[in-house]
């Protein structure tokens, strides 16, 4: 008896490798695909906006990468005593503007170099919703009409809610496609819809901008080259469809959904010898996580002295990895 639908996903002409450098950007979900890669020793740039939703603000974001934008301080506003910016998430807000552009631009830097060499981009959209700025804002820079990344707690007067439509959507993503290939030829894209529900919008709601974002994204992997579709929305949405792999708050998957998702991901989108070193380097990974009840007495230190062993055969073997960490860690003894 089959409990659960099957989706044929189909394995990537040219997988990515520990070769490979993955930007990835978009919603909280990305957060998890691009933890797990690096957790396993991947070269990855995460979210240097922070945590985006909508397709104008990841478009956005990717366009000011390409440019090396440099944020000033009429890019800022003060609320609350604190100052932000309306691209950013609050990881970069600070109560000095200058500390704050410091670390804007300071994250902008690094991901236009990343971005010149990378040869992935993991693209997650969370919402077709997008926020912009009302008159009660117009002091605020970049004003009326402006949309923004993040709304950082300010009074809903502030914004006009927009429900983007799909041609709208197709548009930026299309120009940003474009404006990519131009700067770095080398780029692949992966594209996924976030599982996560957005429940303050409503269901329906959240359904229908959900929808909005699989059109726009489907009509972009049709129309162009290297550019892929990986199903997470439907693995937690079809496949397990069932609250038990949602968080108490009924909205986001949990760690066995997560889980769940990133073996698929893997299957489908990693090559097999890079597999194969994933597994050797989870047992590092598991390693190194153990806590020592006796940290002081022979059998740890032996333990660390083995691993330190194992650590630099690896190291040896696969160059292009960064162990230093590892091999810090397990020098302890």
């Amino acid at each position: 008896m089959r409990y659960m639908a099957d989706i044929d996903i189909r394995k990537l002409p040219e997988p990515i490798s520990y070769r490979d450098k993955i930007l990835l950007i978009g919603s909280c979900f990305t957060e998890h695909i691009g933890n797990a890669l690096e957790a396993s020793g991947f070269s990855v740039l995460q979210n240097p906006h922070g945590i985006l939703f909508d397709p104008a603000s990841v478009c956005k974001s990717l366009v000011s990468y390409i440019e090396n934008r440099q944020y000033n301080e009429a890019d800022l506003f003060q609320l609350n005593e604190v100052w932000t910016s309306w691209d950013h998430h609050s990881r970069f807000s600070h109560i000095d503007a200058t500390e704050a552009l410091k670390m804007v631009n300071a994250s902008q830097n690094k991901a236009h170099h990343f971005l010149k060499d990378a040869t992935w981009i993991i693209v997650t959209l969370g919402s077709s919703f997008s926020y912009r700025l009302t008159n009660f804002a117009t002091s605020l820079s970049p004003g009326e009409g402006s949309g923004v990344a993040n709304c950082h707690r300010a009074p809903a007067k502030w914004f006009n809610k927009h429900l983007m439509e799909i041609d709208e959507i197709v548009s930026l993503l299309d120009n940003c496609y474009h404006r990519l290939l131009q700067f770095n030829p080398k780029l692949n894209i992966i594209f996924t819809v976030s599982p996560v529900r957005h429940l303050r919008d409503g269901v329906v709601e959240n359904n229908r901008s959900k929808a909005r974002l699989i059109e726009a994204v489907h009509h972009m992997v049709n129309k162009f080259d290297r550019l892929y579709y990986f199903p997470a929305y439907e693995l937690v949405i079809d496949v397990l469809r069932d609250y038990r792999f949602y968080d108490i708050d009924l909205a986001h998957p949990n760690y066995m959904a997560t889980e769940f998702v990133l073996e698929k991901f893997s299957a489908s989108c990693i090559d097999e010898p890079s597999q194969s070193l994933m597994q050797e380097l989870k047992k590092i990974t598991i390693a190194k996580n153990h806590k020592a009840f006796q940290p002081a007495t022979q059998a740890h230190k032996q333990f660390l002295l083995d691993h330190l062993e194992k650590v630099k055969a690896l190291q040896a073997k696969y160059p292009f990895l960064d162990l230093s960490k590892e091999l810090n860690y397990f020098s302890q003894w």
